[in-house]
């Protein structure tokens, strides 16, 4: 197992979520070499319910004399299992795509890679991985962190449900912690400086089901404060701790780095 910034990153699911997960992913891994195998979704943003589903992000490395062919590697298809009442639901890019999108601030690449949320992987790799991408960090992460707020919130005014509200508040809120202080946060416990203080509200809601929707009165008070949420974000470009964009010097480590990694994983 490997320990990131959580003493043990499995103690978020229950004793049945985990005897679910384990096979699952061990199973996975021998499919696939993996960098890293990270939970995302609600247990990662920190408002999970009892039926939510297991979102298990994940990043693996290709054989290198799978890329240097004709052949086409496609990453492994997406796989969605119920096993014993646990959905399971996987997805993997391979390292070199994961790559390009943290260059470019997908926030989705880089919460796998520098989440705390790691289920399983390679340890000693994606802390390597972790020392080149740190520096790629830029204000190109607004772009992301906005973009899919925005996407969220037309999801909420199609059906106003807590989940989608709080997506729209973590999603922002992880933004924001990112650009002011160069953390990436994903859990709202600990984003509290960057959410409204009606959040308890939201998440009492949610903790009573994935579906629960808010009735009008509740729709009508969070609309207005989810358009501010995502304003917010682009208010805090300006004051923002990280670059513009990435260096030079950035994306040539990470490329070196990724070239050595194809010389150990032919």
């Amino acid at each position: 197992m490997i320990t990131t910034g959580r003493t043990d990153p499995w103690s978020v699911l229950t004793a049945h979520q985990q005897a679910t997960a384990r096979p699952f992913l061990a199973a996975r891994e021998r499919e696939h070499k993996h960098l890293v195998m990270y939970l995302s979704g609600a247990h990662a943003y920190g408002f999970p319910s009892p039926d939510s589903d297991l979102d298990l992000k994940c990043v693996h490395v290709a054989p290198t004399q799978d890329l240097v062919g004709l052949a086409v590697a496609d990453d492994p298809p997406d796989r969605i299992e119920l096993v014993d009442g646990v959905e399971l639901d996987y997805g993997s890019n391979e390292l070199a795509v994961v790559l390009r999108g943290a260059i470019k601030g997908n926030g989705n690449f880089l919460e796998r890679l520098l989440g705390d949320l790691v289920l399983g992987g390679d340890a000693a790799l994606l802390a390597e991985a972790r020392e080149v991408v740190r520096p790629l960090l830029s204000r190109r992460v607004a772009r992301h962190y906005g973009g899919f707020a925005t996407s969220q919130l037309r999801a909420f005014d199609d059906k106003p449900t807590a989940k989608r509200a709080l997506y729209v508040l973590r999603t922002t809120a992880t933004g924001r912690q990112l650009l002011a202080t160069g953390e990436l946060v994903t859990d709202v416990t600990r984003l509290g400086e960057f959410l409204p203080p009606q959040l308890e509200e939201l998440l009492a809601i949610k903790r009573g089901g994935e579906q629960q929707q808010l009735d009008a009165a509740l729709v009508a008070a969070w609309r207005g404060r989810l358009a501010h949420a995502i304003a917010a974000v682009d208010a805090a470009v300006g004051g923002a701790v990280l670059p513009t964009e990435p260096s030079a010097d950035a994306i040539a480590a990470v490329d070196g780095w990724l070239r050595s990694v194809r010389k150990r994983h032919w």
